[in-house]
């Protein structure tokens, strides 16, 4: 007799996680982008806003999926998009002022950002384990930040790209839960309003930087299209896709894997093992750990919505 609770048990396809992980692989690849693109960080976060716009716009149009927001939905939206185009200038930035793997291992002191400002923000009572968890990881960024002379512009431009991209969250998930409005209908309102920020800034950036280019040569056309359309809509739609299969768990905890990811990849294509010294892999397990457990811990909880993990 066959074994009912066995038989009750929802399968999970080996391509749901081929697909999870190709996704994850697409998000960590992004920073990667930061150094494989000339362009400085405002121009190239311009570009990307406005061809993952247009991309995203016409996959929810073929699926008859726009939404046509009220003003208060706009504003409000409008606002999360201004936030989402400042992180990533300054993640942009301090990849540029850095490397790679700084930038990304200053985007995991979100964790220590939330911990303080969204209970603040809804009113709950601070966790304290996630404080310590985050001045664990605080304490990682420290050590990478005081032994590492050279990266310290990087890591403080960093620090405010993380800072940003946590008050970004927590402002998109009360903006989604207030109104209602499809996550990837409200990732698109906030790509576009973005965009139009950076382009209201452009001028100025312009007139303090005379010097920089504000348009993309020769090679970087191509990654300029890869990023904002592959490397940045890819992720957001595998891992929609990915969550109709399996747990919002597996998919967030499994996103705790992007950073390892991007740092992997900066080593393959830009070997920056070499500047990289004992102190920064010191740092780096602190910071990995205290995310890891901070994911176990949660596994009953839902973490965000399915767009969070894109946009970094």
């Amino acid at each position: 007799m066959a074994n009912t609770s066995t038989r009750n048990i929802p399968s999970k396809p080996a391509h749901a996680y081929l697909r999870l992980h190709t996704g994850i692989l697409l998000a960590g690849a992004t920073g990667v982008f930061g150094r494989l693109i000339s362009l400085s960080e405002l121009p190239l976060v311009w570009y990307r806003m406005m061809i993952a716009a247009g991309v995203l716009a016409g996959v929810l149009a073929l699926g008859g999926r726009i939404h046509t927001p009220t003003l208060r939905e706009a504003w409000r939206m409008g606002c999360c998009g201004a936030l989402l185009a400042v992180h990533w200038v300054l993640f942009y930035g301090s990849i540029k002022a850095a490397n790679v793997s700084v930038g990304v291992v200053c985007f995991a002191l979100n964790g220590f950002f939330t911990a303080l400002l969204e209970p603040m923000a809804s009113g709950k009572r601070f966790s304290l384990r996630d404080l310590l968890l985050g001045l664990i990881t605080l304490g990682g960024i420290v050590l990478i930040f005081g032994l590492n002379m050279q990266f310290r512009t990087g890591i403080v431009i960093g620090t405010f790209s993380s800072l940003f991209y946590t008050l970004f969250a927590i402002a998109s998930k009360r903006v989604q839960s207030a109104t209602g409005v499809e996550s990837s209908a409200m990732l698109l309102y906030e790509l576009l309003t973005g965009w139009c920020v950076l382009s209201l800034a452009m001028p100025f950036y312009a007139m303090l930087y005379p010097s920089v280019s504000l348009m993309p040569e020769g090679s970087d056309w191509l990654f300029i299209t890869l990023f904002a359309s592959v490397f940045t809509i890819g992720p957001f739609l595998t891992q929609l896709q990915a969550l109709r299969t399996l747990s919002a768990f597996t998919v967030n905890l499994s996103y705790n894997l992007e950073p390892l990811y991007s740092i992997a990849l900066a080593m393959l294509l830009f070997n920056e093992a070499q500047e990289l010294n004992l102190s920064f892999w010191m740092g780096v397990s602190m910071i990995v750990a205290a995310v890891g457990y901070h994911a176990m811990c949660r596994k009953r909880k839902v973490i965000g919505t399915a767009k969070s993990s894109v946009l970094s």
